[in-house]
């Protein structure tokens, strides 16, 4: 998913802090005390909530927000917030993980790239299909999503790939028309890795990497 759309998050809960702020200085009067309750109550909840959304709950920036729940509490909030959006907006959530496993994933469609120009179909559809499906697993993994369920002996096993294709769609993630679309391009990898060759064209297979290098680019 796009930062941008994070980002709009925070701004909307800064904006509404340094209003408040700004008036509580300007206009302050005695008697006001409920309505300060209600915005700070108000603000930390909206604010503890983005940062769950975005980092989740194991992150050092949800570990500052503190348990203090007054106006020194949210002021301690609002520096987390702050000190998040300046991250969001430099790039610097993404770990070294993953940005490693960025350029793997991108130099294995080069690969695959490279394989459809000498005329390989084949092994280009399995390998585009392989990166989709990795690519599937670590947007469950940063958005929340479990990608293994429990067999009938009660043993973990990771999920297929459509079955992580239709949870990201529930979750939102994913639009329907990606999700369809991404479900059209594991049927080319199955069909792919099952030998049956002759039901897609090179041309598919080279909209399919056209389509994947796309959907790389969220997160």
């Amino acid at each position: 998913m796009d930062k941008n759309f994070f980002i709009k998050q925070l701004d909307e809960i800064l904006d509404d802090y340094y209003e408040w702020q700004s008036y509580q200085l300007d206009f302050h009067v005695e008697g006001e005390i409920d309505d300060t309750n209600t915005f700070i109550g108000n603000t930390l909840t909206k604010a503890k909530s983005a940062i769950v959304r975005i980092t989740g709950n194991n992150s050092e920036y949800y570990k500052n927000i503190g348990t203090v729940y007054d106006y020194s509490g949210l002021q301690r909030l609002i520096g987390v917030v702050e000190a998040l959006k300046s991250d969001l907006e430099k790039d610097y959530l993404k770990s070294l993980g993953e940005i490693v496993q960025a350029e793997v994933f991108s130099n294995y469609l080069e690969m695959a790239s490279h394989l459809l120009e000498q005329g390989y179909k084949d092994p280009a559809a399995v390998l585009i299909g392989s990166t989709l499906e990795a690519h599937l697993r670590e947007l469950c993994i940063s958005n929340g999503i479990d990608i293994e369920t429990t067999n009938g002996k009660g043993d973990k096993i990771p999920k297929k790939a459509n079955s992580l294709n239709d949870e990201l769609a529930r979750a939102g993630v994913l639009t329907v028309p990606k999700q369809k679309q991404v479900t059209a391009w594991l049927d080319l990898r199955n069909k792919a890795a099952h030998g049956e060759y002759e039901k897609y064209t090179k041309e598919e297979i080279s909209l399919m990497l056209q389509g994947v290098n796309l959907l790389m680019t969220f997160k």
